[in-house]
């Protein structure tokens, strides 16, 4: 009876031994996603920031600068695009992109930079 233990119990690690990579790929992907997922609540910030300045003065530049201003996101991976009416009293829209980077180990490289996009619409002053 002790000897059936005994192997039971080698049975036990090798098989920890199999799964353990497998939940560190998943932990690490988990960290990946919930890392993109911060990214993309940072562009969405970004983007309604960039469109309140943008609101005042209605230049790609001044967006830009409020988007940057408003999140820390590499200004690097950033663009500021503006559509719509810039007369007082029109809708402006501001689209931000960012390029998320997939930096964490063996997850990152197979998964490459995803861009995130958000807008944010308000009325020029």
């Amino acid at each position: 009876m002790t000897r059936r233990r005994q192997r039971e119990g080698g049975q036990a690690t090798v098989e920890v031994a199999l799964l353990l990579p497998l939940l560190a790929l998943l932990l690490l992907a988990v960290v990946q996603v919930g890392l993109v997922v911060r990214d993309q609540v940072l562009v969405t910030h970004a983007a309604r920031e960039a469109a309140r300045a943008a609101a005042v003065d209605p230049q790609a530049a001044v967006a830009r600068e409020g988007a940057e201003d408003a999140a820390r996101l590499d200004p690097d991976r950033l663009t500021a695009e503006l559509s719509g009416s810039t007369d007082p009293g029109g809708r402006l829209t501001v689209t931000i992109r960012y390029r998320s980077p997939t930096a964490v180990p063996l997850i990152g490289p197979l998964l490459g930079d995803r861009t995130l996009v958000a807008e944010a619409t308000m009325r020029v002053e």
